[in-house]
């Protein structure tokens, strides 16, 4: 059985974030959730992978086991600010250097770090996800960004009164009936099992909270900085995904100079879930191509990997 660690650490603003590693092996990778998400959502790599890595998922600021403040207005969750907790994760779990895998918003939160400290960036994989501004291509849709804005706007003037309305409705038996007819996972693909714990988080989430992490997702913007970052990153995109689109995957590969693709055909959004197998072996293939565990002298030199 591997091993498993897991404690605390505090933001330099006073807020305790939670981490666990799973495994003991030489080294690290750490797993960056979307917005909304906990740490559920990162089974099948943490069971994979931790025979041979240490794994660490961890919660950022008003998410699962982290603290959650009464009042959303009393955190700050722009995308730096994640990008540097996760930094604070690193310095907990003791290791200076990883691989970090982000997923939906958690790309965005792994791509800040490597801009922030690339020495300590050994690779990114990057899954469903975007550099930033992720209103603009939510469901390729130009009122996106307008009716998120509406929605948010509602939510804070009824305060904590909105969460007693949304809360019966996520918890509702039509929850997981809604989540498949908007395509935010693949019927097929994705078991009920695998997906329930995400509704029952976001039915104890905070919904100003999610508002506003969303909003600061969309303030975010990598994109003019990608070429700086060489850390080796596998973008993986899926075919079917809704909320960001395989056309934004395959300009962040174009863009980021040291990346190649995998497409998974008929995945969603939630491909993370539905097709594990397939991820965990193309990972592993780029652990072993790409990725050079015992660098020591800053990033990997330019160059584009075949794809």
């Amino acid at each position: 059985m591997a091993q498993i660690r897991s404690g605390f650490c505090k933001t330099e603003d006073g807020h305790n974030l939670f981490w666990q590693a799973t495994g003991s092996g030489p080294n690290t990778l750490i797993c960056c959730n979307g917005v909304g998400v906990s740490t559920f959502f990162w089974k099948y790599v943490v069971q994979h992978f931790s025979t041979t890595h240490q794994v660490v998922v961890w919660d950022y600021r008003g998410h699962g086991r982290s603290d959650r403040p009464t009042d959303p207005k009393d955190l700050d969750l722009s995308i730096p600010t994640s990008a540097r907790d996760l930094g604070l994760v690193m310095k907990a779990v003791g290791t200076e250097k990883a691989v970090l895998f982000g997923h939906s918003m958690g790309c965005q939160v792994a791509l800040e770090r490597a801009l922030q400290d690339p020495e300590g960036v050994l690779g990114l994989v990057l899954m469903q996800g975007s550099a930033g501004k992720v209103l603009e291509t939510f469901y390729d849709s130009q009122y996106s960004r307008g009716t998120i804005t509406a929605i948010a706007r509602i939510a804070n003037r009824l305060g904590d009164r909105v969460n007693r309305i949304a809360r019966p409705l996520v918890r509702s038996p039509i929850a997981w009936d809604v989540t498949r007819r908007i395509r935010a996972v693949d019927p097929y693909y994705t078991s009920r099992e695998d997906f329930e714990p995400y509704l029952e988080h976001l039915a104890d989430l905070d919904l100003r909270l999610f508002l506003a992490m969303v909003q600061e997702a969309d303030k975010h913007d990598a994109f003019p900085r990608l070429g700086e970052i060489h850390s080796p990153c596998l973008v993986i995109a899926a075919e079917r995904d809704d909320f960001t689109p395989l056309w934004l995957s395959e300009r962040m590969a174009r863009e980021l100079p040291n990346a190649e693709l995998l497409v998974l055909a008929d995945g969603s959004h939630a491909a993370l879930i539905e097709q594990p197998e397939t991820i965990n072996y193309r990972v592993d293939r780029f652990f072993h191509e790409r990725v050079d565990w015992a660098r020591r002298d800053g990033p990997t030199p330019k160059g584009r990997a075949k794809r």
